[in-house]
């Protein structure tokens, strides 16, 4: 098998995209410890389960929400309980199953840290690109999460907030 190795171009392409995949994480992450004394991912936990009816889930609907391992998940929401802003208990419909839970802590939370968090989001992504762009940024992010999630299950989350069904 021969090796297709990048052109000048797609070679330029990908390390820009490395370097931000490297680089955004990080920015998003201190903002929120900065701000908030949140990780991304202790946000993002908090995120889906605010955006969950009655601000619950199940761990395993949350992890695969979150792309996270149940024990990477229990983890932190140990840490998210242990500051009061998660509850978990058994499932009332399947005693084998554990939920997470809100709480009115977790949601004051989650309400005082969006927006700086949207200013970060904002202020390295979004104002930096013109409207045309953010649309070919969906298309191009379309496009790679067709092969990194062919299945689509992770679907629910990155489509959730299309305009338009036929996305």
């Amino acid at each position: 098998m021969t090796t297709r190795w990048l052109d000048e171009t797609q070679l330029s392409a990908w390390v820009r995209l490395a370097a931000v995949l490297e680089l955004l994480p990080g920015a998003l992450d201190a903002q929120l410890r900065r701000d908030a004394g949140l990780t991304h991912f202790e946000y993002y936990v908090l995120a889906m389960l605010s955006e969950a009816p009655e601000h619950t889930l199940r761990m395993t609907s949350l992890a695969l929400q979150t792309n996270a391992t149940l024990p990477r998940l229990s983890h932190v929401v140990r840490k998210l309980e242990d500051r009061d802003l998660v509850e978990r208990f058994p499932c009332p419909e399947d005693a084998r199953a554990t939920n997470a839970r809100l709480t009115p802590e977790g949601w004051d939370k989650v309400r005082e840290s969006a927006p700086g968090h949207v200013a970060a989001v904002r202020q390295h992504v979004i104002d930096v690109l013109t409207p045309k762009q953010i649309t070919q940024l969906n298309a191009i992010a379309d496009s790679i999460l067709s092969t990194l999630d062919p299945d689509g299950e992770m679907a629910g989350l990155y489509r959730r907030y299309d305009a338009s069904p036929d996305r």
